[in-house]
């Protein structure tokens, strides 16, 4: 569903997301952390990870559900380590700004989340989750009353079509591509190169607004998934009047519960309330603190550091989507009082040792290397227990319908690697001795402590293996290129929301095969095209059979990437902080529940 694009914006957001658990090992069970983990265990994730639903009116309808103990008043320090990638809804594609958009943006959907972690989409601005017709071709969404922005000018459906229409312009290049290229093809941006800013829009046979409070979306074929497309930050508002174009990124005007009071680029910023927000027009956030104070320069160490101390402003702190720093992670999990000020869960992200097809060829080669890797010493490469589980499959414990039992290749009977499988496997392709491997890894602390685990495993093989390392910012745009000189590289995905149309389709798809495109394995089967096309037309309940069949079929019978491990998450926060529990949706602190014990 992600259509082709000359950078990959969710390859981004993992290398900055998951690199955050990347610093150095720490102890860990020689299981995999399975039944020791703090984290929810792969099958208590399968068993609360319900589908998603998605919720009408009434779900719609605020305010949001109070939270037990919540008292109003005072400010939340937030820290990071740099500025937010971005500001303006139509370039938010990774996660820092994703968590930043809740406090501000608003769309016409949102994930509402209970206390188990289930998910209902529900509409935002929008007066439910949309109604489709004709098949899942046509979505109508009509508006709630009431909803303004941050200076009481009314949201109308002319802003919802401004908000699609300015992605298709070269004003906006790092957002998601989803809505536009379902609407006009994956070449959308020549249905409309200027946006709405000449006053050229999409026509009524693509995009309708009838009346004020009224936009249909109609799709050549059936996108069951739009509720979910729709409740990314990227398809945020941005009312007409107050677009700025490539201004916006730094001074957006909110609809959410806080706005922007004070912006110091790459050093801090404050929220303040929004009196313009209108709680009973909101089912998912809450407005319970003054105001957010962020400070953009604070190490992922430092953090952690002042979280542990927890003295002064870091008792009213949170880290926002750093993780606990791996080289203090025992200070913090072996003492029962800061355990406690803990959120732990899988984020969204498989770990994969990615073949690229065009060089080996030979699925017996590709299995071989897949039972030799020690998939427990790349997990202890990047946080241990804490940081990461042994995979079986390409799907993580995020998605419904996730198999915790799932394991063709026994990883999680012998999470340390079967040589001897492998030789056997080896001397069956009649590979011979000293046979030549190019790895290439990216040049962070984890890249390069598990490109030396993975040579090693290689070289009892008999290869003779030749690392690569590429500089972080470039890695993903070097293995992105379909001509890239390289055997074999580890990528990480995660999904865009919780379906697997967002993992199998933009990784493993032949359709999307070009250069710096997220089908790093260049795999093209025909029999997975097909299955993706089918499930992409199903409802989520039939589309889910769909997926799994397809998943089989890439990890059994093709085998183009070797699951290697599951991430994922643990933040400290401090301890006058109060609502704090692990987000499904975000796989972070649950942003909209935040409140002060003492304000």
């Amino acid at each position: 569903m992600k259509p082709i694009r000359t950078r990959t914006a969710r390859a981004i957001a993992v290398a900055i997301v998951a690199g955050s658990l990347t610093l150095t090992a720490c102890s860990g069970s020689d299981n995999g952390g399975g039944k020791e983990s703090d984290a929810k265990s792969q099958k208590d994730a399968a068993e609360q990870q319900d589908p998603v639903v998605y919720g009408d009116a009434a779900a719609s309808t605020g305010p949001a559900k109070d939270v037990a103990g919540a008292k109003p008043g005072g400010f939340i320090n937030v820290y990071m380590q740099s500025d937010l990638s971005h500001m303006d809804p139509g370039q938010i594609y990774v996660s820092d700004a994703g968590q930043f958009s809740n406090l501000i943006h608003r769309g016409l959907t949102n994930y509402q989340e209970d206390a188990e972690g289930n998910l209902t989409v529900v509409g935002d601005i929008a007066t439910d989750a949309g109604q489709s017709s004709e098949g899942g071709k046509v979505w109508t969404y009509k508006l709630k009353d009431g909803i303004k922005d941050e200076d009481g000018n009314p949201i109308t459906s002319a802003d919802v079509r401004h908000t699609i229409e300015r992605l298709y312009s070269k004003v906006i290049f790092d957002g998601p591509t989803f809505v536009q290229s379902w609407l006009s093809g994956n070449d959308y941006r020549k249905a409309l190169p200027d946006g709405p800013y000449k006053g050229k829009h999409l026509p009524d046979t693509v995009l309708e607004t009838p009346d004020d409070k009224t936009v249909i979306f109609k799709f050549s074929q059936p996108r069951p998934d739009l509720p979910q497309a729709l409740a990314m930050a990227g398809y945020s508002i941005v009312p007409a009047k107050q677009d700025t174009k490539a201004k916006y990124d730094k001074a957006p005007a909110a609809l959410g519960p806080y706005k922007i009071a004070e912006y110091k680029p790459g050093k801090s910023m404050k929220l303040v309330k929004n009196d313009q927000w209108d709680p009973k027009t909101d089912a998912v956030r809450h407005q319970y603190v003054d105001g957010w104070n962020f400070t953009n320069t604070v190490s992922q160490a430092s953090q952690t550091k002042r979280l542990i101390s927890d003295q002064g402003e870091a008792k009213n702190a949170i880290q926002f989507t750093d993780s606990v720093d791996p080289a203090q992670m025992a200070d913090v999990v072996t003492n029962p009082e800061t355990k406690k000020r803990t959120i732990a869960g899988y984020q969204p992200y498989v770990w994969q040792l990615t073949f690229n097809l065009d060089r080996i060829k030979d699925k017996k080669v590709r299995d071989a290397i897949t039972y030799a890797i020690p998939s427990q010493s790349m997990v202890q490469a990047d946080g241990g227990r804490y940081g990461g589980e042994v995979a079986g499959g390409l799907l993580a414990p995020t998605l419904p319908g996730f198999d915790p039992t799932y394991d063709p290749f026994g990883k999680l009977k012998k999470p340390n690697g079967d040589i001897e499988k492998a030789k056997e496997l080896l001397k069956e392709a009649g590979v011979k001795e000293g046979t030549k491997l190019t790895y290439a890894y990216s040049n962070t602390p984890r890249g390069q402590a598990q490109q030396v685990i993975l040579k090693d495993a290689l070289e009892k093989l008999g290869f003779d293996v030749q690392s690569k390392e590429i500089d972080r910012a470039s890695f993903y745009e070097q293995v992105g290129k379909l001509n890239n000189p390289y055997d074999l590289y580890m990528t990480g995905w995660g999904q865009d929301w919780p379906s697997p149309s967002t993992v199998i389709t933009p990784v493993y798809d032949g359709e999307l095969i070009a250069d710096g495109a997220s089908n790093y394995s260049h795999v093209n089967d025909k029999q997975v095209n097909e299955l993706i096309q089918k499930a992409l037309k199903q409802e989520p309940e039939e589309a889910a059979k769909t997926w799994e069949q397809a998943h089989h079929r890439i990890v059994e019978e093709i085998n183009p990437a070797a699951p290697v491990y599951y991430s994922k998450q643990l933040q400290l926060y401090g301890s006058n902080i109060g609502g704090a529990r692990y987000s499904t949706e975000s796989s972070y602190i649950n942003i909209t529940d935040l409140y002060l014990k003492q304000p």
